[in-house]
């Protein structure tokens, strides 16, 4: 005797039940975006508000009481005042706190430059909620105490990764002597497509940082630094950057770095020494 098979109502009802396995693991998955996207963006490293840091580069460490309620820390890492041209304002990258960017300090620091690297809230010894206005006021709260000691034109905004995002904000805000950008993104929405492809990201995501927009109404000349391996922050998000900036701005690759190595490539150093230079 033949069997007749299966009946269509039967394979319908199969088909069903995987396309409503298929939506819960999709909706799963957006809650997920949505609720863990302070973890999947920031990895913070809190200090002891008593540790002693100890830097082989000469510095003092400042604390800024912000609103009478946060605490931003600051190391300002100094220069002999026969040498001092300015101040590099530098906003580090997502991980750990000042002492994982500490060692690039002296890339500055041999050109004249004092550098002044602030931790984030909730990053080593500084406190407060970590949203995007915060990081903004962060960055403003430091541009005024550089002003206090320097004049705009003696003044870099420096952005490292995540950084970037913040230094282009203060660069479309305040007046500076330049901007330099170390493996920047278009926006972190283009940059979180990229990774979540599928999902509606932009109103998924509560973190914009818009560089294309701050960037498009800089004044002061820009040098981007992107190596070609950045598994991190594609090189192709970061290039369309390109089509913002001005004819005079530089947009260097340097082929076969990746996202963290890009300070130990002569390439990138000639050009930074050049750039502090002139």
């Amino acid at each position: 005797m033949i069997s007749a098979g299966p009946r269509p109502q039967a394979h319908r009802k199969k088909r069903f039940l995987w396309l409503n396995i298929l939506l819960a693991v999709y909706l799963l998955g957006g809650v997920a975006v949505y609720f863990f996207q302070d973890h999947i963006l920031f990895h913070p490293e809190k200090a002891d508000p008593k540790k002693h840091y100890d830097f082989a580069a000469p510095f003092k460490e400042v604390n800024v009481a912000l609103d009478g309620t946060y605490n931003m820390n600051v190391i300002q890492f100094t220069v002999p005042d026969s040498l001092r041209k300015g101040v590099v304002l530098y906003f580090h990258g997502n991980k750990k706190n000042i002492s994982w960017y500490a060692a690039n300090a002296p890339l500055f620091t041999k050109n004249g430059y004092e550098v002044w690297m602030p931790d984030y809230p909730g990053y080593g010894k500084s406190t407060g909620a970590l949203t995007e206005p915060n990081l903004y006021d962060y960055a403003m709260q430091l541009y005024i105490m550089a002003r206090s000691k320097y004049g705009a034109d003696s003044i870099v905004l420096y952005g490292k990764s995540l950084g970037t995002g913040i230094a282009s904000w203060l660069a479309s805000k305040k007046s500076c002597r330049q901007v330099i950008l170390e493996s920047p993104y278009y926006s972190m929405t283009s940059l979180a497509a990229h990774y979540f492809p599928v999902y509606p990201v932009g109103k998924l995501l509560k973190y914009k940082l818009p560089s294309y927009e701050y960037l498009s109404i800089v004044n002061a000349p820009i040098t981007i630094f992107h190596g070609t391996a950045d598994k991190v922050i594609p090189c192709s998000n970061a290039a369309q950057l390109k089509t913002v900036l001005k004819p005079s701005d530089k947009f260097i690759t340097i082929a076969g770095c990746g996202h963290n190595d890009l300070p130990q490539s002569p390439v990138f150093i000639q050009s930074l020494d050049s750039l502090l230079h002139h």
